[in-house]
């Protein structure tokens, strides 16, 4: 009887199965599909790279032995690897991967293969992430520079909910008719790990894919003003305000962190105005709305409101249960529904702690072992919320300040002496300085526009009262309950 691919593959399955967990089986082994025997060598199709690596980390002995058993000592695996997340088209692609992590093989012309799948021992100057030097002016010649995207970071894996619908649709847009809307600027905010960078990054993938010919740049905030500040010192400033005026898709995540950088400031007004009155895009990121930004410039803030500041909100139940399946499918896992919506239930905060507890899931899974079960969930879930700490905003911690004293945020705020008031208004200061990294300027202009001056005499008298009135003691460990929560 002739070998084939199917009948080679279903014996191999039949020796596997014998040999590790029903679980394990049918997470890693069933979701595989057998393409193609050429002599010795069988290609098999795996799900996304992820499953390959792991199948090349955990199971690759076991694999070895059923080969061997049906096609001899000479046997070779070549995995077929499913590219969902190439942005050179629609269409997903495949690369082949020989067994043992060599160089991939047969690739698809025109197909940009991620970083991701590359193999480990390849050396590309894809691999590295630094920006091109901006200060190399081309003149007339079009701007060649990486774009500093991530693939994977693309619409087709950011799960559309409610929490996210107006962000995203508006993202759409923009990367439909980069500079041609009313969307210019774009700015998206909204709290940690929310998905605002996955959003800004899969704006810019998606203009690449349709408009191949645009430049495009994603860089954070930080990026940007060390690159200003080495363009002061090396006497560049020019040519450094000239480079960006030449993007045509300029993309700064976390623009918060200009607060207080007036210089900063001022060079990206002049590159912003130059940008968006010769219809380039602009695309911004930050964690709070333009109105509540401190320490901004009033002729930049009013620039971020020109176009639309769109929210990203905590996604709601079923859009948690959406990105956890979304989650499992890319990488090629199943997992009991009963699992996913008990971690869907108890981790609301954002959707990158989501992913970590099934990161961390799958690898206690494999490493351990073990099933996937609610046991599982409910010993990872326990430890991760545990140990994650939550972002306290100085917003906030005048909010549970002001509730423990009976009285509202404005009246902290204002200008009075009551002797209550004023210690409310200097635990706020002196928690917001333990608990923030915010700068003592910012801390004081959001608590009813103080100096820095106020703010570090306030914490001075909290120490001293701590040590001398007990009473005082009594609201600092009663406030640092509350806020630790």
């Amino acid at each position: 009887m002739t070998k084939t691919a199917s009948s080679v593959w279903e014996k191999c399955l039949s020796f596997i199965q014998d040999n590790i967990k029903p679980q394990a089986y049918k997470t890693w082994f069933e979701p595989i599909r057998p393409i193609k025997l050429s002599g010795v060598a069988l290609t098999i199709q795996v799900p996304s790279k992820f499953f390959y690596e792991w199948l090349e980390e955990h199971y690759i002995k076991l694999l070895r032995v059923a080969l061997v058993r049906e096609l001899g000592k000479d046997a070779k695996l070549v995995y077929d690897v499913k590219m969902e997340n190439v942005y050179s088209s629609n269409n997903p692609h495949t690369v082949k991967i020989p067994s043992a992590n060599r160089n991939p093989l047969n690739r698809q012309q025109g197909v940009t293969v991620p970083l991701e799948v590359k193999s480990s021992t390849m050396q590309t100057s894809s691999d590295k992430r630094e920006l091109k030097n901006p200060f190399i002016i081309p003149g007339i010649q079009k701007v060649k520079i990486e774009s500093q995207l991530n693939p994977n970071y693309n619409f087709d894996s950011f799960i559309e909910g409610e929490s996210n619908r107006l962000a995203r649709s508006a993202g759409l847009a923009v990367s439909n008719k980069p500079g041609g809307t009313s969307f210019n600027p774009l700015l998206v905010y909204g709290g940690v790990g929310l998905g605002k960078t996955h959003l800004v990054h899969a704006i810019g993938v998606d203009i690449k894919d349709k408009y191949p010919d645009k430049t495009v740049l994603y860089l954070s905030s930080e990026k940007f003003t060390q690159q200003y500040i080495d363009s002061v010192k090396g006497n560049t400033r020019n040519d450094f305000i000239h480079f960006y005026q030449m993007i045509d898709v300029l993309i700064i995540d976390d623009v918060q962190f200009l607060s207080g950088k007036t210089g900063t400031q001022d060079v990206f007004f002049h590159i912003f105005n130059h940008l968006h009155q010769n219809g380039k895009q602009v695309i911004l990121t930050s964690d709070k709305a333009p109105v509540d930004m401190q320490d901004i410039e009033q002729r930049l803030l009013s620039r971020f409101k020109w176009g639309l500041s769109a929210e990203l909100q905590v996604p709601n139940y079923e859009t948690r249960i959406s990105i956890l399946q979304n989650k499992l499918f890319r990488d090629g896992v199943e997992m009991p529904m009963e699992v996913i919506e008990y971690v869907a239930k108890h981790v609301k905060s954002n959707v990158r702690e989501l992913e970590g507890v099934l990161i961390s899931m799958i690898a206690q899974a494999s490493f351990n072992k073990k099933e996937f079960s609610l046991s599982l969930a409910k010993n990872i879930v326990e430890k991760f919320v545990r140990s994650t700490k939550r972002e306290i905003s100085i917003e906030y911690i005048q909010k549970v300040v002001s509730n423990y004293f009976d009285i509202d945020v404005t009246t902290l705020q204002s200008k009075t002496r009551k002797r209550q008031i004023v210690q409310a208004r200097q635990l706020a200061m002196y928690f917001a300085k333990r608990m923030t990294k915010s700068s003592l300027a910012s801390i004081g202009a959001q608590i009813g526009k103080r100096d820095h001056a106020t703010v570090l005499h306030a914490c001075k008298t909290v120490d001293n009262l701590m040590e001398t009135d007990k009473q005082f003691r009594k609201y600092v460990d009663e406030l640092t309950k509350k806020l630790s929560y």
